[in-house]
């Protein structure tokens, strides 16, 4: 049940949020037009705990307003679902950032062990195109993420930057930065991606390991960057594996319907 409220803003709670950047000019324009008439109220739990509108709670607070007009819920939330309901509230948002986007994806990702891209853009109602494209982030060394969080760059070079090897992202980086449009970084990871392509490729690759067991991968045509993909998807599946007490021969035969269903995990 839901109710709709007036609450001092010492009664809120804010838990973490999808947004980390807050600027003070807009919040205080914000916090004029709260002044003269809140048109939509928070979202808050019966505790207090903030679902969404962290923006207009730190606007009121800006201009000094005494309390907001809240709808307060009773509804039991898991915290990946409180995470859900906040994230697709910004998402809708223009000025939500999109290194905050990406930090939020990732965030949901920890609490969801087992879901896949597909998964976590269902249940935010995005496309999975979307997704995927915010999570190459992960995949980018450090240099790449601290210019993206800078917002020196965008999510679209960033998701250009991710699909050549880390040791050539930097380069690439610096060629961004020094005023090279999208199109030319495209191009440049085009042309290293396709000598990538030309180099060897087998049908096994064996990662024999120091505790004597060793790793195989087998596939048609597979580089050093498939093999890295398919541990990372392994790992990935594994622990969804191990948190629900599943053992090695039941992970084994789950896998093998999934995969004779055709059913992709990212």
């Amino acid at each position: 049940m839901a109710v709709l409220a007036s609450k001092p803003l010492a009664w809120f709670k804010v838990a973490p949020q999808a947004r980390r950047h807050f600027d003070e000019a807009e919040l205080r324009l914000l916090g004029e037009s709260l002044k003269v008439k809140q048109l939509q109220p928070v979202l808050a739990r019966s505790d207090g705990t903030l679902v969404a509108g962290e923006r207009r709670l730190r606007a009121a607070a800006l201009v000094g307003l005494p309390e907001l007009s809240v709808v307060v819920s009773d509804e039991p939330l898991t915290e990946s679902e409180l995470r859900v309901l906040q994230l697709m509230e910004n998402c809708l948002r223009s000025d939500l950032r999109d290194a905050e986007k990406w930090h939020a994806f990732e965030e949901l990702l920890r609490l969801n062990p087992g879901w896949s891209n597909k998964e976590l853009a269902a249940h935010l109602k995005l496309g999975e195109s979307v997704v995927s494209k915010y999570l190459s982030a992960s995949r980018c060394v450090p240099e790449v993420i601290a210019a993206f969080e800078a917002a020196r760059i965008g999510i679209t070079t960033v998701y250009e930057l991710s699909r050549v090897p880390a040791e050539q992202q930097a380069e690439l980086l610096a060629f961004k930065l020094s005023g090279a449009s999208r199109d030319a970084v495209a191009s440049r990871v085009r042309k290293k991606r396709g000598d990538a392509e030309s180099q060897v490729r087998v049908n096994r690759i064996n990662c024999p390991l120091p505790s004597g067991v060793t790793v195989s991968v087998s596939g048609q045509g597979l580089s050093l960057a498939d093999l890295i993909a398919a541990l990372g998807d392994a790992l990935k599946k594994a622990r969804w594996a191990a948190e629900r007490g599943f053992d090695s021969k039941t992970f084994t035969s789950v896998m093998k319907d999934e995969a004779r269903k055709g059913v992709g995990h990212e």
